[in-house]
């Protein structure tokens, strides 16, 4: 299975999964996800692609609204661009901890032996949310 071209999203050296991204599909078929894990990622899938587009908006607005004239310029300019994709990725490493989350200890410990053989740092599982009733 190709769960190895998505494991390096994140940081260099974390094991991400990529909850949002084209694969998906790939993550359900992988880790055998239930009904249940299924509803729980589509819904943070709808909230991560939400919190990524105003991210992606405040980007477009900083490129089309910053001064570029000088060095000193551009450098200020990809400080505060390279602020929003540590932002995008931050937000990315959230959702796939909250998908760990819900994960059972044989989907967990799978994780965990992929991680291991792509030479990657597992990430921590985020406790998992009370319903609201």
């Amino acid at each position: 299975m190709s769960f190895f071209c998505f494991v390096a999203f994140g940081q260099a050296d974390d094991c991400a999964l990529g909850v949002g991204n084209k694969d998906t599909e790939t993550i359900k078929a992988i880790f055998q996800l239930s009904e249940e894990q299924i509803e729980k990622m589509d819904t943070w899938i709808v909230e991560l692609q939400s919190q990524s587009r105003e991210i992606e908006d405040q980007m477009g607005l900083l490129l089309d609204s910053h001064p570029q004239s000088t060095e000193a310029d551009l450098i200020n300019l990809a400080n505060k661009y390279s602020r929003y994709k540590d932002e995008l990725v931050q937000i990315s490493v959230e959702y796939d901890q909250k998908l760990l989350g819900v994960f059972n200890d044989k989907q967990y410990a799978y994780y965990v032996s992929l991680c291991k053989e792509a030479k990657r740092k597992p990430l921590i599982p985020a406790p998992e949310e009370e319903e609201e009733e």
